[in-house]
């Protein structure tokens, strides 16, 4: 499905490319220049937007350039709409210049937030009572680092360092921690920081779909085993469909990615004391019914971003890609949560969203 909608943005972006094109032509500068040749104004109305997106190529990668050019586009054609109303409706528009000097002024301030809400990082609080014998516990809880799209391993150390203030009990990484983008020297200063944070129960991580890799090779690259290796070796409890009881007081358990073969819920389950409270890590948020029928107390899974771009937001519930794109659901006795996550892959703005780690009390 992601494929598709990855087709139709780049379909999408082509058609946008050739309005765009059509429509700056037509700007006084350039049919001044152009002397009324259309064929030279298409050209040079290109030249100018293939020079503003060359620009922005030196600051971000080819899929943020094509992000900013769509929003440029949307934000023009909004701009157009509501030019076509007050012609509509009897009223002058504004001048043609004067519209896109307004429109290419809110969008970039409308960017700009986005950058910020990307960058940011705020901490998002949920508080449940239970019925199962528990002592007071707190939950950090964090997912889709991607380490090297928006910070590399000294910026992840520093963002650790915010959540340590908090406090946890425990914190528990939701997948995507790395990607094919991470280079071995941020992986392994990642992990590194990771075994420096003073947490009373550790740090316990499961997989994601990126961390695996795609992709990944070269001398900078390293793969799953070494990933492994270097969480092992700094005190991270690494669960592949595995259960463990913490402190004879409740039960982490970490699901494989549900693009990889795992086990069923009962099969995770088998041999536990239902009686204790369970914490469930499963990065995508898709198997909401059968956690629930399960049983299992709480869920906590990362992998939407929280939808990142609007109307994207709410693309994945739309088609029944996941249970939840964002928040807090419950269904019988087990409470869902889905972070936005504390960074991205690759695209780095947030419209829908921000940035954020999740502290959960459980008492």
């Amino acid at each position: 499905m992601w494929l598709v909608i990855f087709g139709i943005v780049i379909l999408c972006s082509l058609a946008g490319l050739a309005y765009m094109v059509w429509l700056v032509s037509r700007l006084p500068f350039i049919v001044k220049l152009s002397k009324g040749s259309g064929k030279l104004g298409a050209l040079l109305a290109f030249l100018l937007i293939a020079v503003l997106c060359g620009l922005c190529r030196v600051f971000f990668s080819t899929t943020n350039v094509i992000v900013i050019f769509l929003h440029f586009l949307v934000f023009y054609l909004v701009s157009v709409l509501i030019g076509w109303i007050m012609k509509r409706a009897g009223r002058k528009p504004a001048g043609k210049g004067l519209r896109e000097a307004v429109t290419f002024i809110v969008c970039l301030l409308y960017l700009c937030v986005a950058y910020y809400l990307d960058y940011s990082l705020v901490a998002t609080n949920y508080e449940y009572d239970t019925d199962k014998e528990i002592r007071p516990l707190k939950i950090a809880m964090i997912a889709d680092s991607h380490i090297g799209t928006t910070f590399n391993g000294d910026g992840f150390a520093k963002r650790l360092k915010m959540i340590e203030v908090q406090k946890p009990d425990i914190l528990l990484i939701a997948g995507d921690y790395v990607d094919d983008s991470t280079s071995r020297e941020d992986m392994v200063r990642a992990c590194e920081a990771l075994g420096e944070t003073d947490i009373k129960y550790g740090v316990w991580y499961a997989f994601g779909n990126h961390d695996r890799g795609y992709y990944r090779s070269g001398s900078g690259g390293f793969s799953e085993e070494e990933l492994v290796d270097e969480l092992r070796k700094n005190h991270v409890h690494v669960l592949k469909d595995e259960a463990e009881l913490v402190d004879d007081d409740f039960y982490v358990i970490g699901r494989n990615d549900s693009s990889y073969a795992r086990k069923t819920m009962d099969e995770l389950l088998d041999g536990l004391d239902t009686d204790r409270y369970m914490i469930v890590i499963d990065h995508e948020p898709n198997d909401y019914d059968n956690e629930a029928a399960s049983g299992v107390d709480l869920v906590l899974s990362g992998h939407t971003h929280g939808g990142q771009l609007f109307p994207v937001t709410y693309v994945g519930e739309w088609f029944n890609i996941n249970d939840r794109t964002y928040g807090h659901e419950k269904r019988g006795n087990t409470d869902f949560i889905v972070t936005s996550g504390i960074s991205d892959w690759e695209i780095r703005f947030k419209t829908g969203t921000r940035s954020e780690y999740v502290i959960v009390d459980v008492k």
